[in-house]
């Protein structure tokens, strides 16, 4: 018993021993916040039940392929990894993407994120293989069809698409230039096809986005320099010199655990909540305003591709975000996916549409709360009816306190 109670009051005294080894000005309620964040605490990667494939080191090899393959897009010019750029944090730097055209939101990075729930910036897909699908149909990016995706597949890739996932179903039927998102012909040839067809042709689209996704499974966050410094403070040890935070950059984390209550949203080792919040971010276009996560809720759960659909590997208990996700558009006009933050400072521009350039400017946006979306038509036609809407909380930060908090931004 005193020994437990000893063991206890050691336990206890940690945070207060850490912090007075050091002059970095440093409490033990900033070392408790700091465990949450050290990218040690990231757990396990949970596997995701709709893709039975999604750990394993051939699907994940056959997807890399398919991730730079520029063929599979109709001027053989775009890839996954054109706008998803390694050496880039796995973006692009530009306000929107730009695959065949122009898209209307940015390019999201892609380290980390499989330890979400939900994926684009509207959160319109809840697994990495069906988002990985859907830029090969969209027009602006790969503009492909369905039925050309799965053909140049079982074509180029038979072999490794044979030892995965079985046999290659017979291709004589399938229609060409067909889609059953895209109107007109290729909407017209899909509906024409057999239901036999149109199962094949999907079943391999399907597995296609599996393999991507299994290789972006191995995509794992970096660790950083705040990271390092806390791991050594935590471990009773002093950061190396090139690891130090300045006293900016520990004001800047205090702020962002405190005052500015950044962590209300961009929280844990992943620095997100993989959730969706409204920031009064400017609009980019006001004659096709982007209401985000409203739209998505409205057809998620009539996806064929979403964990509840046919050519998931999951179960339908498995599938809880799904069976418990909010269907109400009301609560989400204008809200948009939680970013993580590591590496943030070497990815500008910002938000969701790079509506805005620098980290300073991101910071004073927090601080004015603005709310576009206030007086805009709904996307049903009527003026939104609750009035004023912004998640972001009152933040009131002076010049320096401003400062500082940029200098946490970028050691991240």
């Amino acid at each position: 018993m005193r020994r437990g109670l000893r063991t206890a009051v050691l336990i206890g005294l940690v945070p207060a021993l850490l912090a007075a080894c050091s002059n970095d000005d440093l409490t033990p309620r900033d070392f408790d916040r700091a465990r949450e964040f050290v990218l040690s605490s990231l757990p396990p990667l949970p596997p995701d039940p709709s893709n039975r494939y999604g750990d394993d080191p051939r699907a994940a090899a056959l997807g890399e392929k398919l991730f730079f393959d520029t063929g599979l897009s109709a001027n053989s010019g775009v890839s996954c990894g054109v706008c998803h750029q390694p050496n880039k944090d796995f973006q692009d730097g530009i306000p929107t993407a730009f695959g065949i055209g122009q898209t209307k939101r940015r390019t999201m990075p892609l380290a980390g994120a499989q330890w979400g729930g939900w994926f684009f910036w509207d959160g319109r897909k809840d697994s990495q293989w069906s988002q990985a699908l859907e830029p090969m149909e969209t027009p602006a990016e790969h503009g492909m069809t369905r039925d050309m995706v799965a053909r140049e597949i079982v074509t180029r890739y038979r072999d490794d698409y044979e030892a995965l996932f079985g046999p290659v179903p017979p291709t004589g039927g399938w229609p060409y230039f067909a889609s059953p998102l895209l109107p007109g012909e290729p909407m017209e040839h899909w509906n024409a096809a057999s239901p036999e067809a149109q199962d094949a042709i999907n079943r391999v689209y399907a597995n296609a986005g599996k393999a991507i996704a299994a290789y972006q499974r191995t995509l794992k966050p970096a660790e950083n320099r705040v990271d390092r410094f806390f791991e050594a403070r935590l471990a009773g040890r002093q950061p190396a010199e090139e690891d130090r935070l300045s006293e900016d950059e520990i004001a800047g984390f205090k702020l962002f655990t405190g005052k500015a209550r950044c962590d209300n949203c961009h929280s844990g080792p992943l620095y997100t909540d993989h959730f969706f919040h409204n920031t009064g971010v400017a609009i980019s276009d006001l004659e096709k305003p982007d209401y985000g996560r409203a739209i998505a809720v409205l057809f998620l759960r009539q996806d064929a591709f979403s964990c509840a659909g046919i050519y998931s590997d999951a179960k339908p208990e498995e599938c809880r975000e799904l069976r418990f996700m909010s269907d109400d558009p009301t609560v989400f006009e204008g809200a948009f996916k939680t970013p993580g933050l590591r590496g943030v400072a070497g990815r500008p521009p910002y938000m969701h549409a790079g509506q805005i350039e620098t980290l300073e400017a991101v910071v004073d946006h927090y601080v004015a709360r603005p709310d576009p979306f206030a007086s805009l038509p709904d996307f049903d036609g009527k003026v939104v009816p609750h009035g004023p809407h912004t998640d972001v909380p009152e933040i009131i930060l002076n010049a320096e306190e401003k400062r500082q908090l940029v200098a946490f931004l970028k050691a991240l």
